[in-house]
């Protein structure tokens, strides 16, 4: 019994230190908690603003007023779409429908053509540009996609006028002849 009182006396000496160390510590007078900040980005895409000279091709007098038919040295200028960007991975997509005479009813008479088929390009995006043809019956150069997140300028250009079923067609006289060029950027996720 002797050994077991001294035992408890012998432990409890040993515990003061720590109880004492303990009990001298000063309080805390700090304490922290971290938060997270988060948000998400989506996949945005914006084509951009057409440039001061608006959004319209003006190809002028179509034909050579000597023979009638078509010009072959039809161009214009690149138009440009100022500050487009993706904020994923894209593709850029260009579609164009030939120039059709508009005001002209029926069937042309033999020798003529009532279209002019062009080709559109959307370049400045992607190393090849988007390409479309419209008198190809297929456009797989019409789509181009990019890996990356990009802002820039686009270029979207008309080239290779051609009457619409052959250069020995004249096509018919009509007061506007229309197309559509259309540029779409498509997010990837």
């Amino acid at each position: 019994m002797k050994k077991t009182v001294l035992a408890a006396l012998l432990t409890g000496i040993a515990m003061a230190p720590a109880q004492l160390a303990a009990q001298e510590a000063p309080p805390s007078t700090t304490d922290s908690e971290n938060f997270q900040v988060i948000g998400t980005v989506p996949p945005l895409c914006s084509v951009g603003i057409p440039d001061n000279t608006g959004g319209i091709f003006d190809m002028g007098v179509l034909v050579d007023t000597t023979t009638g038919l078509l010009r072959t040295d039809l161009a214009a200028p690149d138009k440009i779409l100022a500050g487009a960007f993706c904020s994923s991975r894209s593709t850029i997509a260009v579609d164009a429908t030939p120039m059709q005479a508009l005001n002209f009813v029926g069937t042309p008479a033999a020798g003529f053509a009532s279209a002019v088929d062009y080709v559109a390009t959307a370049s400045g995006w992607t190393v090849a540009p988007a390409s479309f043809d419209t008198a190809a019956t297929s456009n797989p150069g019409a789509s181009q996609d990019r890996a990356s997140a990009f802002t820039g300028n686009i270029s979207v250009g008309v080239s290779d006028f051609a009457t619409a079923g052959g250069a020995t067609l004249r096509p018919v006289a009509d007061d506007e002849y229309l197309g559509e060029i259309t540029v779409t950027l498509s997010a990837s996720e």
